[in-house]
């Protein structure tokens, strides 16, 4: 069962981050911080299905986490769910066009290692 919340924890938690990631670079930068223009932003962004299904995803993430924290220890749970950076990371690179340098995917490297280690 822990495998079952850890793997819908991490879908989520890529699936948010990845839809979070790509609805605001759609927005572009905000640089107008007067209230009005914040206001008008805010509501702007509220109404984008995708930044709303991010909210969800974000949701279903932080229940699935704390269920797996009932029933794992927390040296297992937090380190695990750094597979999420391995999720970004191919998003990014995959659906964002993002480059990923040599150095990026050394760490993602180490990250995976880690995890298969806590794992055992």
């Amino acid at each position: 069962m822990r495998w079952i919340l850890l793997g819908i924890v991490v879908a989520t938690n890529v699936a948010s981050d990845g839809l979070q990631a790509r609805e605001m670079k759609r927005h572009g930068e905000i640089s107008d911080f007067r209230a009005g223009a914040l206001k008008r932003t805010f509501f702007g962004l509220a109404v984008r299905p995708g930044l709303a299904l991010s909210i969800l995803c974000m949701a279903l993430s932080f229940f699935a986490f704390i269920r797996l924290l009932q029933i794992s220890p927390l040296t297992f749970a937090v380190p695990a769910t750094a597979v999420t950076y391995i999720g970004d990371a191919v998003f990014a690179r995959c659906v964002l066009r993002e480059n990923l340098d040599l150095r990026r995917w050394a760490g993602i490297f180490f990250i995976a290692a880690g995890v298969v280690l806590i794992g055992r």
